[in-house]
């Protein structure tokens, strides 16, 4: 079995069938600029939820995701093909574990299914929590 070279970033894919985030953006802009348009939307209003949440975040990437950072990260989002990947970290999984009980969740990972509303509501409840949270 032959590596698959990835036609937009020249990477060697380990599977033949191997998929991978190969956008190289700089900004969050770019990022969801270069995702599927009916996406694109969804990572707009999370990100809004979260710079609501924590207005005095900074924003980046960081392993290749939007990253919100305040002296520490406080969250990362990213898009999957059938979900919405939140990177809030395993206390916050663990803090609001009885609201999350509908969604497949891992050690620090909240998958949102595409298809499905997205409770904007407990987003930002996490991310205030993560901000309250940050120096503890």
């Amino acid at each position: 079995m032959g590596k698959r070279t990835c036609s937009k970033c020249g990477r060697k894919c380990v599977n033949t069938d191997q998929e991978h985030d190969c956008v190289k953006a700089n900004e969050i802009d770019e990022y969801i600029s270069a995702l599927p348009s009916d996406v694109q939307p969804l990572l707009q209003s999370i990100r809004e939820t979260i710079q609501a949440a924590a207005p005095n975040a900074v924003e980046k990437l960081s392993w290749r995701m939007p990253t919100f950072w305040q002296g520490k990260n406080i969250i990362h989002f990213a898009a999957s093909k059938k979900h919405i990947g939140l990177y809030p970290g395993s206390e916050a999984i663990e803090a609001f574990a009885e609201r999350l009980t509908g969604y497949k969740t891992s050690k620090g990972t909240i998958q949102l299914p595409l298809g499905k509303p997205i409770d904007f509501g407990l987003i930002a409840d996490i991310v205030r929590w993560r901000v309250e949270h940050l120096h503890g």
